[in-house]
């Protein structure tokens, strides 16, 4: 099965825009880009994908030995690309897929032209003067709750995740995504990228970087925005006046503006 078929892969905006390529976050799918979309399909071709086990990418694809590390998912990206025959790409990846990204660019630079990192967060856990927001009995908690009650964990953490309390809407969709998705694959995918420590990678990103994060996000705290932007050579950090983990879905305006001008400059 070719990766554009496993993925899901939609091809949406202007066919000869400069390509933009869209990547989801843990638990969710292509779906929770609709609304950056709707503001970007107008001068750029987008490549949408839904990674293995996750939205509507091929169930028999599933290979748990493979999807429990990041390098399998960034190994998919890499032949969508190929197969697309897509050059000159920015690759864009929220939260997990931020690493998966930067996995994909340091195996195969050359069709890459940027990298744009949405919240992203090299190593959730605490390690000495490195905050990454958690410590080891939280990352236990966490994971032991999403093993025993995907459910339950994906209704109580969907608020968190989201922020917002005042915009319900938001982490109930988010909720929902979560619940769309295998429990079983789930839990693969979220070992995958909560113990995942991918600091060491930064340094050879070898393409121009933006940087997004917001001024509170529960899951990737304003530290590790700043200790991203200190290791990836040639990046740009730029801090939206957002709250949450998901600026893709809570303020749409301000992510894809910041996504077209860094695309947009020379």
């Amino acid at each position: 099965m070719d990766a554009v078929t496993r993925n899901n892969v939609n091809v949406v905006g202007v066919d000869d825009g400069p390509p933009l390529l869209l990547t989801h976050g843990f638990g969710c799918d292509q779906k929770m880009w609709r609304r950056v979309v709707d503001r970007l399909a107008a001068t750029f071709r987008i490549v949408l994908v839904d990674h293995v086990g996750s939205g509507a990418s091929d169930p028999t694809a599933w290979d748990e030995r493979k999807y429990s590390s990041l390098q399998g998912y960034a190994d998919d990206l890499i032949e969508i690309v190929r197969e697309l025959g897509l050059r000159d790409i920015v690759l864009v990846g929220h939260s997990v897929s931020a690493m998966i990204g930067t996995l994909a660019v340091i195996a195969d630079p050359d069709p890459f032209a940027k990298l744009v990192m949405v919240t992203p967060s090299p190593r959730y856990l605490d390690d000495g003067d490195y905050r990454g927001g958690f410590s080891a009995a939280d990352i236990d908690e966490l994971l032991e709750s999403l093993e025993a009650n995907y459910l339950g964990w994906s209704h109580s953490m969907a608020p968190v995740i989201m922020g917002n309390p005042d915009r319900p809407e938001l982490s109930d969709e988010l909720d929902a995504s979560f619940c769309r998705t295998d429990p079983a694959r789930a839990r693969v995918f979220a070992r995958a990228t909560f113990l995942s420590d991918n600091r060491d990678d930064l340094a050879y990103i070898s393409v121009p970087t933006l940087v997004i994060e917001c001024t509170h996000d529960a899951i990737a705290p304003r530290e590790v925005g700043a200790y991203v932007h200190s290791r990836v050579p040639n990046s740009t950090l730029v801090t939206l006046e957002a709250t949450g983990h998901c600026p893709h879905v809570s303020d749409p305006d301000a992510t894809a503006q910041a996504i077209a001008a860094f695309a947009a400059a020379p």
